[in-house]
């Protein structure tokens, strides 16, 4: 990590998001949390378009996003990159199968902009599970939230429209389309750029027609 003014303030100011977005997910007691990460975590910067971790490639670390955004996406038979998940400031950001069979996976996760990470090595995580039931509980608790949301995806590939899609993902992400480029999120939501940008001219004549007749 590069060097900083007030270096030491500004890290520990990072850990602190840390810890807090940790009990938000499990009220695990502070000095348990430093116990194990405290000594054992560390920074890393990344440049937009720079990669966390690319395919093939074993996932060895959990990073906490303190500032930024990455997605994650893997290549389809013809080459053409799919995009299967965003991460945002203060959400945890892994391959969890990789992670947790500590073998190569599918998938690539890139920084979108600029980012600035916590990282705790897949080592310290298993220690910290094995000798804290908070801890392992904490482990189940993202690894069930990464399941759902990955399952969440699927289903609205399956059942939503591509308008009920973009409208849930507005709901889910308010500010996505201040941070992700469109071309990234049409390919999310498994459309065409040029279909995105007409579905969201649709929705924008339609809501200032509606907000007209309201006033």
């Amino acid at each position: 990590m590069r060097k900083r003014k007030n270096g030491d303030l500004y890290i520990e100011n990072m850990y602190s998001k840390f810890r807090s977005r940790v009990l938000k997910i499990l009220p695990i007691p502070e000095e348990e949390c430093d116990a194990f990460f405290a000594s054992e975590k560390k920074f890393r910067e990344m440049k937009a378009k720079e990669y966390f971790i690319r395919e093939g490639e074993t996932c060895r670390e959990l990073a906490f996003v303190n500032k930024g955004v990455l997605r994650m996406y893997y290549l389809s038979p013809g080459g053409k990159e799919i995009n299967t998940m965003f991460f945002f400031e203060n959400d945890f950001v892994t391959s969890f199968q990789s992670l947790l069979q500590q073998k190569p996976g599918r998938y690539f996760i890139q920084a979108l902009e600029d980012c600035e990470l916590i990282t705790v090595a897949y080592e310290t995580l298993q220690h910290a599970y094995e000798q804290s039931p908070l801890w392992g509980k904490f482990g189940r608790l993202i690894a069930e939230k990464s399941y759902i949301i990955a399952e969440k995806r699927i289903e609205s590939l399956l059942f939503l429209d591509a308008e009920e899609r973009y409208l849930n993902l507005v709901k889910t992400y308010p500010r996505v389309f201040e941070q992700v480029p469109l071309y990234h999120i049409a390919s999310y939501l498994g459309i065409e750029r040029e279909s995105l940008s007409r579905l969201r001219k649709r929705l924008a004549k339609s809501n200032a027609i509606v907000t007209q007749v309201n006033f």
